[in-house]
């Protein structure tokens, strides 16, 4: 198997995921992956997630035209390429419509770093995008305003969320913890008002899960 057909089983296998995790809805969210530079494989439009197999996913090139695949790519693909294309060090998307983020995203507001789990993995907020329609360059652009050279994640207002990596599984994690972070905040604004992580105990968080946490971390071992 090569490096491309690699990817797509993934793609297929994080599709499921999502989709047995509630972090879709219907036939909403889509999956990416770049196994080579010039490649990008990506979930069909409008088909069902429980249904995906190996050769539903669809190969394009960067300029979005489809190389390999039977169906139509999701109509988020020019989100996908635009991040693809200022964030080199991205090499899996994962876009999910899960319940409590985007909660978030429909009240438009930020999720702020309540856990020390969204710290150590995302690194911060997760900030709302402007509104725009589904699948435009418009919203793709406001995207890239918020992800910038450094953030992990994106709350699409009214929309969704989108959580990015390295790999497809820590895109996933990603968007597992957000969901995550949102559904305790809301939970804990039935007892009063969750208490917020100040800027440098998330500073100090971050630091340490990249660079002494684990057991493969040089730091961790010292």
């Amino acid at each position: 198997m090569n490096i491309v057909e690699k990817a797509k089983e993934e793609v297929v296998s994080i599709a499921r995921i999502i989709y047995r995790e509630g972090l879709v809805f219907e036939t909403w969210g889509n999956i990416s992956a770049r196994p080579t530079e010039n490649e990008v494989v990506i979930t069909p439009s409008g088909i069902p997630y429980e249904k995906l197999t190996f050769v539903d996913i669809v190969t394009v090139n960067l300029a979005g035209q489809a190389v390999k695949g039977k169906w139509k790519p999701s109509t988020e693909l020019p989100l996908h390429l635009a991040i693809y294309e200022q964030r080199k060090d991205v090499r899996a998307i994962v876009h999910t419509h899960s319940s409590c983020a985007l909660a978030f995203a429909a009240s438009r507001q930020d999720v702020p770093v309540v856990l020390e789990e969204q710290a150590q993995i995302v690194g911060g907020p997760v900030k709302v995008a402007d509104y725009a329609l589904p699948g435009s360059t418009e919203l793709a652009e406001n995207a890239l305003k918020i992800l910038g050279n450094e953030e992990n994640a994106v709350l699409l207002a009214n929309h969704g969320l989108v959580g990015i990596g390295k790999d497809l599984t820590t895109a996933l994690q990603i968007c597992r913890i957000i969901e995550r972070s949102a559904r305790i905040i809301l939970w804990s604004k039935l007892l009063g008002s969750p208490y917020i992580l100040s800027p440098e105990d998330v500073t100090a968080l971050r630091n340490n899960f990249l660079f002494a946490y684990g057991q493969n971390n040089p730091a961790a071992n010292s």
